[in-house]
């Protein structure tokens, strides 16, 4: 079946192709195109099911209406509610949102954004993947704009917005301190991601300030299977932890199919508490205390400082860190 042009629409009408082209392109007021003519071209494309040929707007105007979003791990509910979040929000202004997963690997992260320069994006916003940053500042440098959300890089001028990391990991670490426990493990994520290092900081300072010397992190990477295996680990040890902080709320997924499996009841043998949130949380036989980042404000203001980068309009501020927030459940017991 030959695809509608607007050469057909343009026939049926009984108009130019050009005040076809300008109505469908919604340049009619502009043009002062009649509204009867409008209605006949609107009326005939989809009569005619007419779908606009983006590609040739493309090549006539430089814009592709399309910006890129590259996140660590569509499987990470955390950046799977970004990613919903941040397409939410630019289809409110009529853009196209490409999604790639990097899978926590740095050279498919630098593949991928090859690929997506090379279909014209207008824009980019990215969670790093690891510590490397040259890749990502040369699409910046081709003046293509860039923000990072939740990782980023502290001495970069590439704009960011996150959490505060610190904040949040040394508040749950209080919190555990305050209900009295002193042997706590943290399982943490990707050793090298910003927010990553800040949480384990937090943890690491909460733990001295109260005078315990015996600081515990295990973990390398923000899998259900490293929460898994790390708190099997855990669990044969002698000297088991009274409670557990997980960095991300996968980790504690996994720590917690493990504890299930030796019969490990939270709160009543081992306290959890994990960061980030998702409602799933609230249905688990144990409603699990998290440290809730707030997602739908992070994907807002990056969707801003993108907009604005690319209306060459000047941003203030263009480094965000917003305050994280404690959500107390059933899975923190008060010990002694």
């Amino acid at each position: 079946m030959q695809k509608t042009s607007i050469t057909d629409i343009a026939e049926i009408t009984g108009l130019s192709i050009t005040t076809v082209s300008r109505v469908l392109s919604g340049k009619a007021e502009q043009y002062r195109i009649g509204k009867k003519s409008q209605e006949k071209v609107r009326e005939a494309a989809q009569k005619l099911h007419y779908v606009p040929n983006h590609f040739a707007a493309n090549l006539r105007t430089g814009k592709s209406n399309t910006l890129a979003l590259i996140i660590p791990s569509l499987n990470n509910p955390f950046f799977a509610g970004i990613a919903s979040e941040i397409n939410t929000e630019l289809r409110k202004f009529n853009y196209i949102t490409i999604i790639s997963d990097s899978d926590e690997n740095v050279e498919i992260e630098k593949m991928e954004l090859l690929q997506m320069t090379a279909r014209n994006i207008e824009g980019l916003i990215i969670v790093p993947c690891g510590d490397q940053w040259q890749h990502i500042k040369e699409i910046q440098d081709q003046r293509i704009p860039v923000v990072c959300i939740d990782r980023y890089f502290e001495h970069l001028d590439i704009p960011y917005i996150s959490t505060d990391n610190y904040e949040g990991a040394n508040k749950a670490t209080q919190y555990l301190i305050e209900n009295g426990h002193s042997k706590i493990t943290c399982i943490q994520g990707v050793q090298t991601s910003t927010p990553n290092r800040l949480r384990v900081k937090g943890f690491t300072d909460a733990m001295r300030e109260a005078g315990h010397k015996e600081i515990n992190i295990v973990g390398d990477d923000f899998t259900f299977q490293n929460g898994y295996l790390e708190t099997k680990l855990l669990l044969q040890q002698k000297q088991r932890p009274t409670a557990i902080f997980t960095l991300s709320n996968t980790i504690a997924m996994g720590c917690m199919k493990a504890l299930k499996e030796e019969n490990i009841h939270v709160p009543n043998d081992i306290s959890l508490i994990t960061f980030d949130d998702h409602p799933y949380l609230d249905y688990l036989s144990t409603p699990l205390s998290c440290i809730a980042q707030p997602v739908s404000d992070i994907s807002k203001i990056a969707v801003k400082f993108l907009l604005s980068k690319i209306q060459n309009k000047d941003i203030n501020t263009s480094q965000v860190l917003l305050k994280p927030s404690m959500k107390l459940r059933d899975s923190i017991r008060k010990i002694n």
